[in-house]
């Protein structure tokens, strides 16, 4: 095989991608994404005794997060982004080595360790590394699974943390916390046991940075409220957002003010539609399209010029590749990138300019979905929530956040909607939504069946509403509310809010369309006894699970 992968539910044959990935990565591209993940181990075993000393840098901190985050599925897949950042990585490894033995610490010890030994002259010598050091490098199975597991919830981890940062807020506990866990990976001392420990101290940790995102969110932009949005399109040349990155929102909404030119949302940066402060703009026009996986048709008739702020994206089709523009750590060879400043802004005055060079988008939907209930504004509605539930109107609450796909599996979940009986109510965030969001399932009493509470990060805001309704309602276990989980998942995000719910204690979650195919049958089997974790079945089997 010329590489391994098995991070996305996508994953060839529910096993793993030898030749290419599914998302179109390439097998050069696989391993050298190993390759930094490698790297970024040293990196934090370094820096753990640097801190000790301390010796730790910021540069450490952003640089940490951002070579996790850029190896998420369908964030970047531009082989010389890698080669640039491994070269990188090794200079800061060994930069720290050299102020620990300035500062008088022994770091023969860690030379010893093959992450920290191997040397850099070349980029055939990276090519040549590359492959040795991914995840079949661990023999054990259980702690192979156990270790990818970890990984995959600090990638989440990573990139949540990474937009907190954008907006200024940062814990420094978190990134101690990613350190630690990334040079845990390589101890080969950790038994399965402590392994197992360390993927419940990710879910905390991931509880930890969506409290800190959503901090960051709802300070700079205010608490989402509910929102109606419109899904046509107007008459003006448009630019069209899709990602997760609201700092970038917020500064292209900025720039584009006053020149003929709307803003519409795409995919996960829908719920951008909700925050006070982005509706200020005339120009902030509706969302256009649904899930990142329809790019290829939905970008085509789009017309105007792409920003891809974050992952979603997938690799582009001639007839449109010279619309795609990149920024942050998302890219992709040959499409245009848009850096950030010195002074931390970014200039979009490139894509603005092109924007005014073509059409308006085409229609290709009409009408309005309405979402913005997140925990703040549902907890203002908590009296009428109760009272429909205590009434008897809200039979159950049923969680069907996180991820969309292309795979012909994923109808399930429009099926599932579709199937609920009216007295039950849809919690979601993330782009799973885009299942049933527009099939117009009514409400209850005036509340909407669907409640679609955000992006992916969002689903903080779920485990919020659930544990505040524990509270209003009396019981002593998130478990005995009226709510069932049945989540959709595809990306290292979707793990990490996975194993947050795990670390919050909610149980019985069904995961779907396939379990993790990184989840040996060993490590299946513990979440099976100890969280009820189930996968999904048919729409009618899983009604009568979930309904009795």
């Amino acid at each position: 095989m010329s590489m391994f992968c098995f991070q996305c539910q996508e994953v060839l044959n529910n096993k793993g991608c030898t030749k290419i990935g599914v998302c179109g990565k390439t097998s050069d591209v696989a391993n050298l994404q190993d390759l930094l993940i490698y790297s970024l181990k040293a990196i934090s075993l370094l820096n753990q005794k640097a801190r000790e000393k301390g010796l730790n840098h910021e540069k450490t901190d952003r640089f940490l997060i951002e070579g996790l985050f850029s190896t998420v599925t369908n964030v970047n897949f531009d082989r010389n982004f890698f080669l640039e950042r491994i070269k990188q990585a090794v200079a800061l490894r060994d930069e720290i080595k050299g102020e620990l033995k300035k500062a008088g610490v022994d770091v023969a010890a860690y030379e010893k360790i093959k992450a920290i030994s191997w040397t850099y002259s070349s980029d055939a010598d990276l090519e040549a590394v590359a492959p040795g050091v991914g995840v079949l490098a661990t023999p054990d199975e259980d702690k192979r699974s156990l270790r990818e597991l970890v990984i995959y919830g600090l990638k989440g981890i990573a990139a949540y943390a990474f937009h907190a940062y954008q907006l200024g807020y940062r814990d420094e506990g978190i990134f101690e916390f990613v350190e630690k866990a990334l040079a845990a990976t390589l101890d080969e001392s950790l038994s399965v046991e402590e392994l197992v420990a360390l993927v419940l101290e990710t879910g905390k940790y991931g509880v930890e940075t969506m409290a800190l995102l959503d901090k960051a969110n709802t300070s700079t932009y205010g608490h989402p409220e509910i929102t109606k949005v419109d899904i046509g399109v107007r008459n003006n040349p448009g630019i069209l957002i899709s990602g997760h990155d609201l700092k970038d929102m917020e500064e292209l909404l900025e720039q584009t003010a006053g020149t003929g030119v709307d803003v519409y949302t795409h995919g996960e940066m829908l719920p951008a539609q909700y925050y006070p402060a982005f509706k200020k703009h005339p120009h902030f026009a509706g969302n256009y399209g649904s899930s990142w996986w329809l790019q290829w048709k939905e970008f085509e008739t789009f017309k105007g010029p792409i920003l891809m702020t974050t992952n979603c994206l997938m690799p582009p089709r001639e007839s449109y590749k010279d619309r795609v523009y990149t920024t942050g750590v998302v890219g992709f060879s040959g499409l245009m990138h848009i850096p950030e400043g010195a002074d931390g802004k970014k200039d979009f005055s490139e894509i603005i300019e092109h924007a005014k060079k073509c059409r308006p988008p085409v229609e290709i939907e009409k009408g309005e979905i309405v979402g913005g209930f997140a925990h703040h504004q549902v907890m203002q509605l908590a009296d009428k929530v109760v009272e429909a539930v205590k009434s008897g109107a809200i039979r159950r609450f049923f969680v069907m956040a996180g991820c969309d796909g292309r795979m012909k599996s994923r109808e399930y979940y429009t099926e599932f909607a579709k199937a609920l009986p009216k007295d039950t109510v849809i919690l979601t965030a993330g782009c799973a939504k885009y299942r049933y969001n527009k099939l117009g399932l009514g409400d209850i009493g005036g509340i909407p069946r669907v409640l679609d509470a955000g992006q992916c990060n969002d689903s903080y805001s779920l485990a919020v509403i659930a544990l505040k309704l524990k509270e209003v309602f009396g019981l002593d276990d998130v478990n005995k509310l009226p709510i069932s989980y049945n989540i959709a998942w595809y990306e290292q995000k979707a793990v990490i809010v996975l194993l947050a719910l795990l670390y919050l204690g909610v149980k019985n979650i069904h995961l779907g369309p396939t379990l993790p195919a990184f989840l040996s049958p060993n490590v299946a089997r513990v979440l099976v006894e100890k969280f009820g974790i189930a996968g999904v079945g048919t729409v009618e089997g899983d009604l009568k699970l979930f309904l009795g």
